[in-house]
């Protein structure tokens, strides 16, 4: 128990904790620890995850809703062989399973950006906040979903650069080592009403004295 306190009391960023990214509906209901197996590789894989895409989030759009993050490999299994909205571990490794073997060093998380969510629910495009994300921060994969326009955020060491999405028009907006159909002037277009990229200021901290 303590040695779990102390891992949720792990600092990632700026912003996040470890402890922001272990909580797991799946394993609170079915009683399944969601404990790393190798928790240093899942706190140096969350650490870039939230310093290269998370903090920039949270210092433009103001607090960003963690909705699923770390996930263990039991735990996922689980979900997976129980239809609970898990892929199969083997597409997970590098993506919501941080600490895996055999893939690609990542993250992932799921999330929600509330400012863009209410403007989504009055009809904005999706594609407003891909193109956004595509040219302001060094991601992997995301994968847009209909429910408050959330997305699957990756960060890997091996950056895919793609842009799905389950919301019309379906499928991919982005592949992987091809150029985007739109300009950049034609996408910053798209976001030019977005605030300033980092723009939110925070009480600095007082120097020691």
């Amino acid at each position: 128990m303590r040695g779990l306190e102390d891992l949720g009391r792990v600092r990632l960023s700026r912003h996040f904790y470890m402890r922001d990214f272990l909580y797991s509906e799946i394993g609170s209901i079915h009683g399944i620890p969601n404990i790393p197996d190798r928790p240093d590789i899942a706190i140096e894989h969350g650490r870039a995850l939230c310093q290269t895409l998370l903090d920039p989030l949270q210092e433009t759009f103001g607090r960003i809703a963690i909705r699923s993050g770390y996930r263990s490999a039991v735990l996922n299994r689980f979900g997976n062989e129980n239809g609970l909205n898990c892929a199969r571990n083997a597409a997970n490794q590098g993506s919501h399973i941080w600490d895996g073997i055999g893939a690609a060093p990542g993250a992932c998380t799921s999330l929600v950006i509330p400012w863009f969510a209410d403007q989504y629910d009055r009809g904005r495009d999706w594609r407003d906040l891909a193109w956004w994300l595509h040219d302001h921060l060094e991601y992997s994969e995301i994968y847009f979903f209909p429910k408050l326009c959330a997305m699957n955020l990756t960060w890997s060491m091996k950056p895919l650069r793609t842009i799905s999405s389950y919301i019309a028009p379906r499928g991919l907006l982005l592949r992987a080592g091809v150029a985007p159909q739109e300009a950049p002037e034609a996408r910053r277009a798209r976001y030019a009403d977005f605030p300033p990229f980092r723009g939110i200021a925070y009480p600095a901290c007082p120097s020691a004295g």
